[in-house]
C-alpha cells in the first residue's frame, strides 16, 4: 500500500468514527467503490491507535481527572467525586460492546459486510437518530447520568458492531433518548469510545505482521487518523450547541442510496 492510500484510510477512520456516519461502513464501502485492496490487520490496528490517540489527547483533562480520581478511590475505597462516577459509567457502558465484539467479531467481519445490510443500517439508524434528535428534551448532563443510562448507551454501542449503524451515532442517539443534551451525549460518546477502541486494537496485536510497522504507510495511516479524529471531534462539539444532526442524517440517506445503486449496477 502506498502512502496516499494509507492517508485516505486514516482520514476515513477518523471522520467516520467520530461523526455519526459509520467508519466501518466507509472502510468497507470505499475499497468496494474504488477497488482498493483490504489494507490488512496491521493497518486496522494503526487506524484504531490513531483514533485512540486523538480521543486521549483532545480530552486529556477529563482523562487526567479520571486517573487521579481512581487513585483516590483506591485509597479511600468510596466514591466521592464526579471523576470516580464518570469512570464507573464508562466501565459499565463498555461492557456490552466488549462482549458483543468478542463473540460476534467473526460475523462482523463477514456476514455484516453485505452492502445491502450496510445501506439498511445507514437508513434505519439515521432515522432513529433524527427522531430522538428532534424530540429530546436535552435537560440532563453527564453529571446527571446514572447506571441505567450507561447500560442503555453501552447496549447501543454493542449494536454498532453492524457496519452502517455507527458507534458514535448509536451512542449519541441513546444519550438523546435518555434526555441527555446533544453536547453532553456527544461528549460521553467520545469518552466511552476510548476503552472499546483500545480493546479492539489490543486484541488484534498478537496477529499482526510486525514487518508492516517499519513502513511509512503504517505511520501515515496513524497520522491521518489522529488529525481527522481531532478535527471531527472539534467540529461535532461546535455544531451540536446550536444545530441538530440533520446534515449527518441526510448524508447517511444519500450514501445508502448510492450503495444500493452501485450494488444493483455491479450485480
Amino acid at each position: 500500500m502506498d502512502i496516499t492510500v494509507a492517508i485516505i484510510f486514516g482520514l476515513i477512520q477518523g471522520f467516520g468514527e467520530m461523526l455519526p456516519i459509520s467508519s466501518s461502513a466507509h472502510l468497507v464501502l470505499v475499497p468496494y467503490f474504488m477497488g482498493f485492496s483490504d489494507p490488512g490487520l496491521a493497518f486496522d490496528v494503526a487506524l484504531h491507535l490513531g483514533t485512540l490517540a486523538a480521543i486521549l489527547g483532545y480530552f486529556w483533562r477529563e482523562w487526567l481527572d479520571v486517573a487521579l480520581s481512581l487513585i483516590k478511590l483506591a485509597r479511600e475505597r468510596k466514591v466521592t467525586s464526579q471523576g470516580q462516577k464518570l469512570a464507573g459509567l464508562l466501565l459499565v457502558a463498555s461492557i456490552p460492546g466488549a462482549l458483543f465484539g468478542y463473540f460476534l467479531s467473526d460475523t462482523a467481519e463477514t456476514t455484516f459486510r453485505n452492502p445491502i445490510l450496510i445501506a439498511t443500517a445507514l437508513i434505519v439508524a439515521g432515522s432513529v437518530l433524527w427522531y430522538f434528535d428532534h424530540h429530546d428534551q436535552g435537560k440532563r448532563y453527564i453529571s446527571d447520568m446514572k447506571l441505567p443510562d450507561a447500560v442503555v448507551v453501552g447496549l447501543a454501542q454493542a449494536i454498532a458492531l453492524i457496519p452502517g449503524v455507527s458507534r458514535s451515532g448509536a451512542t449519541i442517539t441513546a444519550g438523546l433518548a435518555r434526555g441527555i443534551s446533544r453536547e453532553d451525549a456527544a461528549k460521553f460518546s467520545f469518552l466511552m469510545s476510548a476503552p472499546i477502541i483500545a480493546g479492539a486494537a489490543l486484541v488484534k496485536v498478537p496477529e499482526i505482521d510486525f514487518s508492516v510497522i517499519t513502513g511509512l504507510p503504517f505511520w501515515f495511516a496513524i497520522f491521518g487518523a489522529i488529525v481527522s479524529s481531532a478535527l471531527a471531534i472539534k467540529f461535532l462539539l461546535s455544531i451540536v450547541k446550536k444545530y441538530h444532526f440533520d446534515m449527518f442524517v441526510y448524508y447517511r440517506f444519500l450514501l445508502a442510496a448510492v450503495v444500493i445503486i452501485v450494488y444493483l449496477v455491479k450485480g
